[in-house]
């Protein structure tokens, strides 16, 4: 408890009493009985030979249970191990190389380091720190070629994370760091940590091949990322089928069947080879295990095939489809839960162009804009 609030009151002893009060404040001091504590308590760091000086090795974490002023910052430094001043130590905690190791000099180093904290008298604490030098990275890195289909509104992609490359290094202590073309950074960012391919607002229809690279420290190979990016047009709404499978999720649609899928329902609904397939969205069925794919076929002259012209295709082609995936229902509107009698069923579709949904795998990723059906009994 740092501190107390008292009110202390004083009364006399006249008829009547009379009294009056004072707020006491009571701060309680802190006093710097506490070590630093080193978190773990003892450290094991690896270094690749023949890195150069400089290379990150070690972050020490050290916490104080005193109060600010008697805690950080600490001071660091190394007490024995460091004899031929192999290694620096930052006021950050930061253990460094200072010079190029080689595996065939020495293999391990033992240190000792101590963290003094900022109170008075001062508080140390002592860790060790076993750092092995292994031998440089023999083998490249590996990564999957990545495609990813963005859709989205005319002029209205709001930008955000698309997709994620996956790369491995049969070295086990290899660092891997991803980088991108200087002159793509005004469309797309690539962080160097994870891989995560990030989109900026704005993206033009279009294909765009990206300069992408990943690196172990030694070795930097490139890595195959294209984009295609759709924009979609009202009209092209207003001429929608969805197709919802069952038991299956996004992810596993888009990894393992869209492609597969996308090939046998070209074949399916286009009269002519110069029509156009275009998959608009996919989303899960709120509560099921179900998920709707939401599609338009375009002519080669501009319009649009109406949904009830594809609905016949499809319901023809059914044992076709499912031979790809198990189909559930094929929808023009979703009316289910209304009873209109002597009216009919009126659907209205709209795309939240600003709520983008990704789903990534190793090999495809697509980014769709969420969609919402509204169902009313019209005249």
């Amino acid at each position: 408890i740092s501190g107390y609030s008292l009110v202390v009151q004083a009364r006399d002893s006249g008829t009547p009493p009379l009294s009056s009060s004072v707020t006491v404040n009571v701060d309680i001091s802190d006093v710097n009985d506490n070590s630093p504590v080193f978190t773990p308590a003892n450290y094991t760091a690896v270094i690749q030979e023949n890195k150069p000086v400089g290379t990150s090795i070690l972050q020490l974490v050290v916490t104080d249970k005193d109060s600010f002023h008697n805690g950080p910052p600490f001071t660091f430094t190394i007490l024995t191990g460091n004899e031929e001043e192999e290694f620096t130590l930052d006021p950050h905690g930061v253990l460094r190389s200072a010079v190029i190791f080689k595996h065939m000099v020495s293999t391990e180093y033992v240190l000792c380091v101590q963290a003094k904290d900022s109170g008075k008298p001062q508080q140390v604490s002592h860790t060790y720190i076993q750092v092995r030098v292994i031998e440089e990275s023999i083998h490249k890195p590996t990564a999957i070629p990545l495609e990813i289909f963005i859709v989205t509104m005319e002029d209205d992609f709001p930008g955000g994370v698309i997709g994620k490359i996956h790369a491995t290094d049969q070295d086990v202590y290899d660092v891997l760091t991803y980088t991108l073309k200087s002159e793509q950074k005004s469309l797309f960012k690539v962080n160097s940590h994870d891989g995560k391919i990030i989109a900026l607002g704005g993206l033009d229809n279009g294909k765009y091949v990206l300069n992408v690279s990943v690196s172990d420290g030694r070795f930097q190979v490139p890595i195959d990322v294209v984009v295609h990016v759709e924009q979609l047009l009202q009209e092209m709404l207003q001429n929608t089928v969805t197709i919802r499978f069952e038991n299956v999720s996004p992810e596993d649609f888009v990894g393992l069947h869209m492609h597969g899928f996308r090939r046998t329902l070209r074949n399916a609904v286009l009269s002519q080879k110069q029509d156009s397939l275009h998959i608009i969205s996919i989303q899960p069925v709120a509560g099921s295990s179900q998920l709707d794919m939401l599609f338009a076929v375009q002519m080669h002259s501009g319009g649009f095939y109406k949904p009830a012209f594809l609905i016949q295709k499809l319901t023809n082609a059914r044992r076709h489809l499912e031979n790809v995936i198990r189909i559930s229902a094929i929808l023009e509107k979703n009316c289910s839960g209304l009873d209109c009698q002597e009216q009919h069923c009126e659907q209205s579709l709209s795309i939240d162009s600003h709520s983008l949904m990704t789903y990534s795998t190793a090999r495809i990723s697509f980014v769709c804009p969420r969609f919402y059906r509204n169902v009313r009994c019209m005249c």
